[in-house]
């Protein structure tokens, strides 16, 4: 079966977000279905919904052969190891794992929709995927993830430094 490379957003905002977001990338890493490969820098970014603390978000590039929807399984399995429970819309998390894009697959289920629907309007989505696949073209508005940057308010991402 071919190799499908897609793009992952990452982000926590509960519990020592920086750890479990990089022990996140060596779960990657060590799947036997996952290829780590690449990712970006974290950002510390403002929150959306009710009050929270700031996020760190970041995005990957995967190399898979894992079908869509048991990529997903994947993601929501690693999100429950870190301790996700989903209590409120857009609440805050130990852990977030978007799929972003999946080649140039265009898919609608009750389950995923891909490209990801919000993932144009997110700056915390779009900077840190900018900076590992600004060439990327996003199946549906057929605009690279570069020209989707500009369009779109980054006022609330700022790269992360650690104290």
């Amino acid at each position: 079966m071919t190799k499908i490379q897609c793009a992952i957003a990452l982000g926590s905002n509960l519990g020592d977000s920086l750890d479990i977001l990089e022990k996140t990338l060596q779960i990657f890493d060590q799947l036997p279905e996952i290829h780590l490969k690449s990712h970006s820098q974290w950002y510390q970014t403002a929150p959306i919904g009710p009050p929270q603390p700031d996020y760190l978000n970041g995005c990957a590039i995967l190399e898979t052969q894992l079908v869509p929807d048991k990529l997903l399984q994947t993601l929501l399995n690693i999100e429950q190891q870190s301790g996700r429970v989903r209590r409120e819309r857009w609440g805050p998390r130990t852990l977030d794992l978007d799929l972003l894009l999946y080649g140039d697959l265009i898919l609608k289920t009750d389950t995923l929709q891909i490209p990801h629907p919000r993932m144009t309007q997110r700056g915390f989505v779009l900077v840190p995927l900018a900076e590992i696949a600004p060439n990327w073209v996003h199946p549906v508005t057929k605009k690279a993830i570069i020209q989707l940057l500009d369009g779109v308010d980054c006022s609330g991402v700022s790269l992360y430094q650690p104290n």
